[in-house]
């Protein structure tokens, strides 16, 4: 099964902007994210929706990041993409009459509530600024290396 790429991508294209003061293109943020211009546009209308990014227009125009890394959580960014469905996995049939489906079906669905709020809670534990800071001790750690 092919998993969903979005969040991660995302994440990656609002860190490249957070890099830079000068507006970037979707055809350039669409090259750092390894996936298609068009794609990137309707990722940041949505982001721009929420406050996060805006556009600008014409010679020189692009998108902007508008908010401070600190006060942008991983959480908020998984809202902002409509908190795509984490976990893959998901049971042969929600009702049935079957007693093992039942038992398996629930204890499935609890460890899966169980999962998920662990990673939302460190969504919501974790900001872009985390991110960035983490890209700089890497890159400090690569150079003296």
């Amino acid at each position: 099964m092919k998993q969903s790429t979005k969040f991660s991508d995302i994440l990656h294209i609002l860190l490249h902007m957070s890099m830079s003061s000068a507006p970037a293109t979707s055809e350039t943020l669409a090259k750092s994210a390894q996936t298609n211009p068009v794609v990137v546009r309707r990722i940041m209308a949505g982001l721009r929706e929420q406050g996060f990014v805006q556009s600008e227009k014409g010679h020189g125009g692009g998108w902007l990041l508008v908010r401070d890394l600190k006060e942008i959580t991983l959480y908020d960014v998984y809202e902002a993409i409509d908190a795509p469905t984490i976990l893959a996995i998901g049971n042969r049939t929600e009702s049935s009459k079957c007693l093992v489906e039942k038992a398996v079906n629930t204890a499935m669905g609890n460890a899966f509530q169980e999962a998920e709020a662990i990673l939302i809670a460190r969504f919501r534990d974790t900001t872009l600024a985390d991110l960035h800071h983490l890209i700089k001790e890497q890159n400090h750690a690569k150079r003296k290396q």
